[in-house]
């Protein structure tokens, strides 16, 4: 018996539910850390900040099962779902921060959302997240069809990109670290692509 085939073994007894109880455990330390001055003195922005990170940091783990099984085997799809539903819902916070704490004017939301190209990517990123949200369930499966599902949730790939190029977008000046979030996502991206096989010269 392989390593990969005895962590699949020991995975499989691994129930997928905690995963949403632990899950809850970073957004809610991050707002204690903003509570109590370990944000620094933006502790808003701070906030935004962080939640954003995490949320892309767990897509780039729900990019990354597929790859992962192909070259060692070990499988986590079993989780995929549930890191898949906790990064919409980082996401969200992150959003809701945005909206509720930081900038608060409704007019002035929808001219930033419309006048920044940064916050036009999050958003667009955000909206193609909400069906990909809404369907993952065993019934949307049997409604769509698997055929059709795994279709629709192709669009992860795109909400990866547009997240890593907001990530980009937002950061003041030069920085390596959104660079490297950006060049993971697309390596991971161009993993699930499917290039023609060349046709052998006679």
């Amino acid at each position: 018996m392989t390593a990969a085939q005895r962590i699949n073994i020991g995975l499989s007894k691994v129930p997928a539910w905690p995963l949403y109880i632990l899950g809850l455990i970073p957004p809610a330390w991050f707002l204690y850390q903003g509570l109590t001055g370990g944000l620094g003195a933006e502790p808003i922005k701070a906030l935004e900040h962080k939640l954003g990170e995490f949320a892309l940091q767990v897509l780039i783990v729900v990019l990354a099962v597929t790859p992962l099984r192909t070259w060692t085997g070990i499988n986590l799809t079993k989780f995929r779902r549930a890191l898949g539903l906790l990064t919409f819902f980082y996401v969200f916070l992150h959003l809701l921060v945005w909206l509720v704490l930081d900038v608060q004017i409704l007019s002035q939301i929808w001219a930033d959302i419309v006048k920044r190209p940064y916050i036009t990517i999050g958003m667009v990123g955000f909206v193609l997240m909400i069906p990909l949200a809404v369907t993952s369930n065993n019934l949307s499966i049997r409604k769509l069809g698997p055929k059709t599902w795994r279709r629709l949730h192709q669009l992860t790939y795109v909400t990866a990109v547009l997240g890593a190029v907001h990530f980009v977008m937002v950061a003041k000046g030069f920085q390596f670290e959104p660079l490297i979030y950006l060049g993971i996502v697309l390596a991971l991206v161009a993993t699930r692509l499917k290039f023609p096989a060349k046709r052998a010269v006679a």
